[in-house]
C-alpha cells in the first residue's frame, strides 16, 4: 500500500511516532539539535509533507527553494511567527498550526511562574538544595500575595483566558487588552483597556499571551516598564521577543520589577546570561505544553491536518490554503 513520505523536523510522543509509523516513510531529525535551513531543505527532496517546529526558521528564502513535492508543512505549535506564511501561500504550500489542544497546559506553566516568581521559588530551592536552609533567616525569603492583585493579560485569547480563570481561584482581578473587546460571556467580568500602555498601569502582575507580530515584538521596554507599578511582576509564556531583555534585567536588578516569570526567550534556546545570576527570575525552558497529553494532541492534529491535504480533504487547522 502507497505511503506517503514525511519529513519530522523533531521526535513525537510514542503514539504520535507509532501513527507515523503505521501511515508514512518516515524520516526524523535524530541530530540532537535542530536542522540547519540546507539540512531540512536536504530532507525534504522527494517529501509529501513537513511536521516542523518553531526552532525551524522557514522564510522567503526556504520557500523558495522547497521541493515541488511538498504539499503541506505542519508546525507543532500554536505560534507561526516562524513561517513566513506569505511565502508559503505565494508557493501554494498549505501550513497548519496546533491550537487549542494546549491552551490548559500553558495557562498552568504560566500559574506556576506566577506562583514560583511571586514567592521567591527560584531562591527558595537554591538554599535548600546548597544546604544553606539552616544557615540563613527564613524572613528573608518574603514573598507577595496573589489575593486581591490585579493581573493584566496582554492577550485574552484562548490561553489568556484559561489563566484569566486560574488567576480568579487566587483571588485575582482580571484586566486585560486585546485589539477588540471581547463579549461579556468570553470576559467573565475582566475589565477592557483599549490601550495596552493603559493596561501597564493597573497590572500589578503582567502577562504577556500575544502573538510575535511586527507590533508586539519588543513589546514590554524600558519606557513601558516604568508605567507598570512599581514592584510589579512580569511573566511570559508567550514569545520571548515581546520583550526587550536588556530592559528587563536593567529593571530586575534595581528592584523597579519585584520578579519576573519566563518560559520563553529571544533568541532561544540561547539565553540572554543576564538572568541568570538574577534570583529574583524563575526561569523555565520553554515547557508550556511539555505534558504527555498535550504533546500527543499536538501531534496528532498536525498528522490530522496533513492527512487531511494529503487526502485532498477540509484540514481542521488551516492557516492558509
Amino acid at each position: 500500500m502507497y505511503k506517503p513520505t514525511l519529513v519530522a523536523a523533531r521526535h513525537f510522543p510514542p503514539a504520535v511516532e507509532k501513527r507515523i509509523a503505521r501511515d508514512f516513510h518516515a524520516t526524523f531529525n535524530d541530530l540532537g539539535r535542530p536542522f540547519t535551513q540546507a539540512e531540512l531543505l536536504a530532507a525534504a527532496q522527494g517529501a509529501d509533507a513537513l511536521f516542523v517546529s518553531p526552532t525551524d526558521k522557514l522564510d522567503a528564502y526556504f520557500f523558495a527553494n522547497l521541493p515541488e513535492s511538498v504539499k503541506v508543512i505542519a508546525s507543532f505549535s500554536v505560534g507561526y511567527d516562524h513561517i513566513d506564511i506569505g511565502a508559503a501561500t505565494a508557493q501554494g504550500v498549505p501550513v497548519a498550526n496546533t491550537p487549542d489542544v494546549l491552551n490548559d497546559a500553558t495557562a498552568d506553566i504560566a500559574m506556576l511562574l506566577l506562583l514560583g516568581a511571586s514567592r521567591r521559588a527560584s531562591e527558595g530551592q537554591a538554599r535548600v538544595r546548597s544546604g544553606r536552609w539552616a544557615s540563613e533567616k527564613s524572613r528573608e525569603l518574603l514573598g507577595w500575595d496573589l489575593d486581591g492583585k490585579r493581573l493584566g493579560i496582554l492577550g485574552l485569547g484562548r490561553i489568556g483566558r484559561a489563566v484569566a480563570h486560574r488567576a480568579r481561584a487566587f483571588g485575582m482581578e482580571i484586566h486585560y487588552s486585546n485589539h477588540r473587546q471581547l463579549p461579556p460571556e468570553l470576559e467573565e467580568g475582566a475589565v477592557f483597556h483599549q490601550n495596552a500602555d493603559d493596561l501597564l498601569g493597573v497590572s500589578d502582575v503582567f502577562s504577556l499571551h500575544t502573538p510575535s507580530t511586527p507590533e508586539t515584538r519588543q513589546f514590554l521596554c524600558r519606557q513601558r516598564i516604568e508605567l507598570l507599578p512599581p514592584e510589579a511582576i512580569v511573566v511570559n509564556t508567550a514569545r520571548g521577543n515581546l520583550i526587550v531583555d536588556a530592559d528587563l534585567i536593567d529593571a530586575l536588578k534595581a528592584g523597579r520589577i519585584a520578579a519576573a516569570g519566563l518560559d520563553v526567550f529571544d533568541g532561544e534556546p540561547d539565553v540572554n546570561p543576564g538572568y541568570l545570576d538574577l534570583p529574583n527570575v524563575f526561569l523555565l525552558p520553554h515547557m508550556g505544553s511539555a505534558t504527555i497529553e498535550t504533546r500527543t494532541a499536538m501531534g496528532m492534529l498536525g498528522l490530522d491536518n496533513i492527512d487531511a491535504v494529503l487526502s485532498k480533504v477540509p484540514a481542521p487547522t488551516l492557516l492558509q490554503v
